[in-house]
């Protein structure tokens, strides 16, 4: 059976920093692309960020938006990937959805003091 399992959203301060997680279960998150979306409140959904295979390596690539602060990554020990969140701001507060083959339930992060 085919599912993902997000965890680590929360309520964090401007500043601070959360680390999502997406276990997988049923097939092999390396093998996949992997994505990170986000929807906040009244508004449309955004590609946050991605990996995928290129030439044996993996590659990544943000929403600019989010680069220099978020860090996707996979481990096939866990079959998970992650998405680490530093020096979150308000405006990152949304429901953050993991999609390899499937798209998982969200999780939701608010960045307020």
């Amino acid at each position: 059976q085919v599912q993902l399992e997000e965890s680590g959203g929360g309520l964090v301060q401007p500043g601070g920093s959360l680390k999502l997680s997406c276990a997988a279960s049923g097939f092999f998150v390396n093998v996949w692309p992997g994505y990170w979306y986000r929807q906040g409140p009244g508004k449309q959904r955004e590609l946050v960020a991605l990996i995928t295979n290129s030439g044996g390596k993996d590659y990544v690539d943000y929403a600019d938006s989010v680069k220099g602060r978020f860090t996707i990554s996979r481990d096939k020990r866990n079959n998970t990937i992650y998405l680490q969140m530093n020096n979150l701001k308000p405006e990152d507060t949304a429901v953050y959805i993991c999609n390899i083959l499937i798209g998982g339930q969200g999780t939701q992060v608010t960045v307020s003091s």
